[in-house]
């Protein structure tokens, strides 16, 4: 009988207790349970609507990430989801902005609300919870005056392929996501760039002994964030045909309740991308699978927030356990 060695016997317990794999078991657990209460839930062209649903959040989840291991937060990204909307329907329709241009420009506009909250935070030395609750009060401000109370509607039948058409039979959003996440993954696990983020979280001060550039990358994260809502706004606006200045509500709980969910450590210098993924992919999930068995809304809110303190408790006792091991 082959015996394994001593590093491959210790190197398995320590992936079967990863956060990332116990959440996705749970996952797995759970939609086997949803699927049984109702045969809607698990065909695939559920499974394809929730993930054209769960996009926009997705987009703004994926630099939310990289905040987070840092140690900073960015709650203003549904404000600027908000103000990217108005914008790009504004350009378009009062400035007389070519509507590819109008995109262009409300990505663009995401970018520069991302790089001043970035600039203060990093500069002024703001804390982030501090700035960004004052950004998300500036920039949905910024929204509704400039829309005036007015949605934009009348869009060009090409401008709703992003938001509602299929490639290859997927969701075109969805695989604007799957980019996303890639490439996200790529840059927090494979280059220097990454590392500097868990370096960061993990203990500026040392990092910024050790010659890393700190401000600068909290600056690169915090305008990614800002970019990635100009992109979710985009989609939101070529998904549901209009413009408000109501766009992005509350979606900065949804996108870090599923980061924080898939382990990525509020305190920073712990997270994955993968982690994220799945912790987005179980909260849509259980709010579709709970609408569909006839849970009504609160009691679905509920069980996200039961789900959500357990993760936090298994990734605190898992978090102990390392550190004991260590």
């Amino acid at each position: 009988m082959a015996v394994l060695a001593p590093e491959v016997r210790s190197a398995a317990p320590r992936w079967l207790i990863r956060h990332e794999t116990l959440l996705a078991a749970i996952l797995v657990v759970a939609l086997a349970i949803l699927g049984l209460f109702n045969e809607r839930f698990l065909t695939i062209d559920n499974l394809l609507n929730q993930g054209r649903l769960m996009t926009e959040v997705g987009l703004l989840a994926l630099p939310m990430t990289f905040i987070i291991i840092t140690g900073g937060i960015d709650l203003s990204v549904g404000s600027i989801v908000g103000l990217c909307a108005i914008m790009l329907g504004y350009s378009w329709k009062n400035l007389g902005f070519p509507l590819p241009l109008a995109i262009a420009f409300a990505i663009g506009v995401g970018g520069v609300a991302g790089f001043v909250n970035g600039l203060l935070i990093t500069r002024v030395r703001v804390p982030p919870l501090i700035m960004t609750i004052a950004t998300l009060a500036l920039y949905r401000g910024l929204a509704e005056g400039i829309s005036q109370a007015r949605s934009v509607r009348n869009y060009p039948e090409w401008f709703f392929f992003t938001g509602q058409g299929e490639w290859l039979g997927v969701p075109v959003q969805l695989w604007i996501l799957l980019v996303g996440i890639i490439m996200a993954g790529i840059a927090l696990d494979r280059t220097t760039f990454g590392r500097t983020l868990y370096a960061i979280g993990n203990n500026e001060t040392a990092a910024r002994f050790s010659g890393l550039p700190v401000d600068r990358v909290k600056l690169v994260v915090y305008t990614l964030s800002g970019l990635a809502a100009g992109l979710s706004a985009w989609v939101l606006v070529s998904r549901v045909t209009t413009t408000r200045s109501d766009m992005g509500s509350g979606y900065e709980l949804d996108v870090i309740a599923a980061v924080v969910l898939g382990g990525t450590s509020i305190f920073g210098g712990v997270g994955t991308i993968w982690g994220t993924v799945v912790g987005l992919v179980m909260i849509q999930l259980l709010k579709n699978g709970l609408a569909l068995t006839g849970v009504k809304g609160d009691a679905t809110i509920i069980v996200i927030g039961a789900v959500l303190i357990a993760s936090t408790l298994i990734a605190s006792s898992l978090h102990g356990r390392r550190e004991v091991a260590g």
